[in-house]
């Protein structure tokens, strides 16, 4: 009998946490079509004026009020010269620009890992226009996921990286509240098989972790969560980020394509707020985590306060299209969402680190009896299951209304 079909079995429904930021994919190229636009008069009012600025172009310090994050000072940068770095999931955003802010520091060779072929083809494009000053450092370019062990042998064999930048992950979370088995194959029994192999060839590995992994509301939360626990228990780093402004998929460039369209600019809510970096800030972050001179696991930035999503809608309606009126509209929650996001948790504590910007947090160990528990219901398909390892490995994770409505769904369909 199916876990799920069991008699008398209940499904508990815990507090839902909400509120988020908006992750839909857009493009963020202004197009001057008219499919863009409800009418011909819409149409005219929104193209006739340019928009003056791209993403690339905005100073979001002015939104940030803030200077750019201390980088990681030139002394523990030349530990990275001449060794052999890998990068997982580095057609992304944090993953690419990474990738060539390392290429600058002189490596003996990156390896530069991706599983979309989109994504790695777009970086080779942006390797070969940057070429002229990546030339003392060797790039090879790999098409395949974390989760692909013979893919990694392969790769740590040929090339013995000693530092992993691990950066994949599935991250949009209401498209993970609809798909949690993949969710936590990929962030959390990808991450392990990566773990194992670094292990077996004696490699570094600093993870990319993020604030959505405190107290946790969604499922992408949580198996970051248990990503981050599964690193420190391998004797790896991981570093918790805000959100990236401008990134790939990010609310930035909902806005931007919102704009476009001539508005309006959709916002969860008035308060939802979060706590934002640059992408140059990322770079940075990660940099100085991993060349770090002190025996500490998980880390995060000190930051000096969160920020309302609607401001940044303002502020880039305002950059974007001046003197045109662009309105705000309040949709609403969406599944896995929160009000707030935080760098640590209230179960947690955090000390200073010899770095002025980073943060250590001492945090709760791995459950290795859970850990199998859940491997065993995502093998089975049985999504309460595997909920229910899943709160158990991560106690403050609180699931959604929608998934755990998706697993009580499936489980009706499987006692058919």
């Amino acid at each position: 009998m199916h876990p799920a079909c069991a008699p008398g079995l209940k499904i508990e429904t815990w507090e839902t946490r909400i509120n988020c930021s908006i992750e839909i994919r857009p493009h963020t190229r202004f197009i001057d079509q008219c499919s863009l636009c409800r009418d011909s008069k819409r149409q005219a009012a929104i193209y006739t004026s340019k928009v003056i600025l791209t993403l690339k172009k905005v100073d979001w310090r002015k939104f940030l009020k803030r200077a750019a994050l201390a980088g990681a000072a030139a002394e523990a940068l030349n530990t990275l010269r001449h060794k052999t770095i890998l990068i997982t999931g580095a057609g992304g955003s944090i993953g690419g620009a990474l990738a060539l802010k390392l290429a600058s520091l002189s490596p003996a060779r990156l390896i530069l890992l991706e599983a979309s072929e989109s994504n790695l083809y777009q970086l080779q494009r942006e390797w070969g226009e940057a070429s002229a000053n990546n030339s003392a450092c060797a790039m090879t370019a790999v098409l395949g996921g974390v989760g692909d062990r013979g893919l990694l042998e392969e790769i740590f064999s040929a090339y013995a990286p000693g530092l992993v930048f691990h950066t994949a992950a599935f991250k949009h979370v209401p498209l993970m509240e609809e798909q949690p088995l993949a969710a936590i194959r990929n962030n959390i029994f990808a991450t392990e098989t990566l773990l194992n192999v670094a292990q077996k060839y004696g490699a570094r590995v600093m993870q990319l972790s993020t604030d959505k992994a405190v107290a946790p509301a969604s499922v992408m939360g949580a198996t970051k969560r248990v990503a981050e626990q599964m690193v420190l228990a391998a004797g790896g780093r991981a570093l918790r980020l805000a959100n990236v402004l401008a990134s790939r998929d990010s609310v930035a460039e909902v806005f931007a394509r919102q704009i476009a369209a001539g508005g309006p600019l959709t916002v969860t809510t008035p308060t939802a707020q979060r706590y934002f970096i640059t992408l140059e800030d990322a770079v940075n972050l990660l940099l100085t985590a991993a060349t770090l001179a002190e025996p500490v696991a998980l880390l995060a930035p000190v930051l000096s306060g969160t920020q309302r999503i609607a401001e940044l809608a303002r502020f880039m309606a305002d950059g974007l299209a001046p003197g045109r009126e662009i309105g705000l509209e309040f949709s609403g929650v969406r599944a896995g969402d929160k009000e707030s996001e935080e760098l640590w948790g209230n179960a947690e504590r955090s000390r200073a680190t010899n770095c002025a910007g980073l943060v250590a947090i001492e945090t709760e160990g791995l459950k290795a009896a859970e850990l199998e528990a859940l491997r065993r219901t995502v093998k089975a398909r049985d999504l309460i299951g595997a909920l229910e390892s899943l709160r158990r490995l991560v106690p403050d994770y609180r699931p959604s209304e929608a998934v755990l409505a998706l697993a009580e769904s499936r489980a009706r369909e499987i006692c058919r």
